[in-house]
Formats: C-alpha cells, sequence, structure tokens
C-alpha cells in the first residue's frame, strides 16, 4: 500500500447535500486505508483545470464520484469507457491509474438496480413514469430498457423539452428506446394509470420545493422512487405516502452505487460486514440532516 495518503471524492455543485463522504470514509477506516474522501465542490468554469491537475503525477486523487451536474459533462476528460458508460453516455464513478489515465464507470445503473432488487420491486411490464432528463435518468433508462424485466412503457418528462428530445436522440444510437415516450407536460405522464413513478430531478432538494405532480394522480398501487436522499422524505414522497403510494428515497441506490464505486477503485470486494458498516453512516447521517 502506498505510504501517501491516497485521496478519493466526489465533484458536482453545489455539494451540501452529499452523503458520500461518510459512507466512504467508514469503509476506509474499517478497511485501515490511509486514504480519505472529500467532496470537491466545482463551479463548471473550474472543471478544466481540476483534470489538468488530476492528470498530474503529483496528484494524490485516484478515484473521484461524480454527481449533478457533470455526469454527462465528464465524457470528454475520460481516456476510456466501460461498455455500459458508453452506452449510457454518463459517468458517475471515475477510476484513476498510477499512470495517471481516467476510466470512466457508471455504478448509477446497477445500483438503483440493487436497490429494487432488495424492495422487491420488478419491473417487468410495468408502466414506468420518468421525471428529468440528466445524467442519472439516461443510467435509469438505459438499464429499465437493457434488462430482460423491460417494462410495458417509459413516459419521461422534462421541464426543457428540447434537453429532453436532444436526450432520446442520443440513446437511439445507443441501444433500443421503442418502450420510451417522451411527453410535454407533466400531467401526460399519466400517473393515476402508472405502476412505477421515478424522480430523478433536483426539485425537492429545496425545503420549500413543492409536490412535482398532481397529489390527486398519486395512488395505492404506485410505487414512487424520488432519488433526492437529503432530505429523506421530499414532498412528492410525503405525498405519496397519503396516498397510499409504497416510497423509496434514493439512499439505497446511493449506497449500492457507492459500494460498486469503492469496489472498482479498490478492485477489491468489499465484505458484508464493511456494506453494513457503510449503510448505517449513511442512515445516522441522514438521520441527523
Amino acid at each position: 500500500m502506498r505510504s501517501k495518503k491516497i485521496t478519493y471524492g466526489i465533484i458536482g455543485y453545489p455539494l451540501r447535500h452529499t452523503l458520500s463522504p461518510a459512507m466512504h470514509n467508514t469503509a476506509f477506516r474499517e478497511l485501515k486505508a490511509n486514504a480519505t474522501y472529500k467532496a470537491f465542490s466545482l463551479k463548471a468554469d473550474q472543471l478544466d483545470d481540476f483534470f489538468v491537475n488530476l492528470k498530474e503525477k503529483s496528484s494524490p486523487i485516484f478515484g473521484l464520484n461524480v454527481t449533478i451536474p457533470y455526469k454527462e459533462e465528464v465524457l470528454k476528460y475520460m481516456d476510456t469507457l466501460t461498455p455500459f458508460a458508453q452506452r449510457v453516455g454518463a459517468v458517475n464513478t471515475i477510476v484513476i491509474s498510477p499512470e495517471r489515465t481516467l476510466t470512466g464507470h457508471n455504478t448509477d445503473g446497477p445500483g438503483f438496480l440493487a436497490h429494487l432488487v432488495e424492495l422487491k420491486i420488478n419491473t417487468k411490464g410495468k408502466r414506468v413514469a420518468i421525471l428529468g432528463a440528466g445524467g442519472s435518468a439516461r443510467a435509469i433508462l438505459a438499464t429499465l430498457c437493457l434488462i430482460p424485466e423491460r417494462p410495458e412503457s417509459i413516459k419521461i418528462y422534462n421541464r426543457t423539452s428540447s434537453r429532453l428530445d436532444d436526450l432520446l436522440e442520443d440513446l437511439k444510437t445507443r441501444f433500443d428506446v421503442s418502450i420510451i415516450q417522451p411527453v410535454t407536460q407533466v400531467e401526460d405522464l399519466n400517473v393515476e394509470i402508472a405502476d412505477i413513478l421515478i424522480n430523478t430531478t433536483s426539485v425537492g432538494l429545496g425545503k420549500d420545493d413543492p409536490c412535482i405532480v398532481d397529489e390527486e394522480a398519486l395512488h395505492s398501487n404506485l410505487f414512487v422512487y424520488d432519488l433526492i436522499y437529503n432530505p429523506a422524505q421530499t414532498a412528492l414522497l410525503k405525498a405519496a405516502r397519503r396516498r397510499g403510494a409504497k416510497t423509496a428515497n434514493g439512499a439505497g441506490m446511493l449506497f449500492y452505487q457507492g459500494v460498486l464505486a469503492l469496489q472498482h477503485w479498490a478492485d477489491m470486494v468489499l465484505d458484508d460486514e464493511i456494506k453494513q458498516k457503510m449503510r448505517k453512516s449513511l442512515q445516522k447521517e441522514l438521520e441527523s440532516a
């Protein structure tokens, strides 16, 4: 093991909501690794310089997570992409070799799927509604379209329709998107007859953010998944629970994608005891947030 302390971290903007440092630093302590995990809050005009410095041999950084709004933006800095990251067109985990080459991974999709499996949510033949068209939406769309348990249909809405159009045009070149239908109004998601509703937008991060869909459309046969995990209960999740829907926030997805990211960085499989401690640290942070 290197004698010099190794740095890992997360890049995005803003990062006041991130709980990743607590989870990963717990793992490093359990592994007795000479490593630390930091949050790098970067504005868009700081990205180029950050990645130039990352390439330097003297850089202590050997792995990164990527969050809003840079999951697509960082593609141009990668030397290689894993096959799934290539299919998705978004990166949320970067492995940096001793030679300072950057490999882009996407653990969002597998992390999301692992959490659905834990929750016993079956997507096969279901009607899915998705809010948002960013990097997380890309990963979820790719996952749902590529797995054997494909939904019957996916309706997707984004406030900026041109961004959604661009996303789907790009995804058409990567995999079969025939089950995906873009809509121009939230009401056209037909949440009232959907089986699964997924929020991938940042609406809900703010304490005064509204419920992103009409509460009257939510129903007891619906599963509502909000990728936001801090706060643990967004206005959408609170409304869904009032309507009798099953709900989950993104803490489970954060945990599973984080485990996968750490395994990529360390090139090892974590044992269950360390995973449980990582998850407990996340839960503790959420409860105190």
